[in-house]
C-alpha cells in the first residue's frame, strides 16, 4: 500500500517529550494507518475505516 500521501498525527494523549507515541493517518481513502512515532520508517498497521471506527468505539464505551 502506498502511504506517501499519509498525513500523520500523534495521539492527543501523547506527552510532549516524544516518548511512546502512536501516530495515525486517517486521510487515506477507506483505511486508517497506524505507526510507532519513534520508528517512522518502520512497520505500519493498516485497518479498514469501519474496523478502526468499531475498535475506537469499543475503547470509548469501555467502563
Amino acid at each position: 500500500m502506498e502511504l506517501t500521501d499519509a498525513r500523520w498525527r500523534k495521539s492527543t494523549r501523547s506527552g510532549p517529550d516524544g516518548g511512546n507515541c502512536v501516530e495515525a493517518a486517517d486521510n487515506l481513502s477507506g483505511v486508517v494507518a497506524i505507526r510507532d512515532s519513534k520508528d517512522p520508517v518502520g512497520p505500519v498497521l493498516v485497518f479498514g475505516s469501519d474496523s478502526w471506527r468499531a475498535f475506537v468505539t469499543q475503547l470509548i464505551e469501555r467502563p
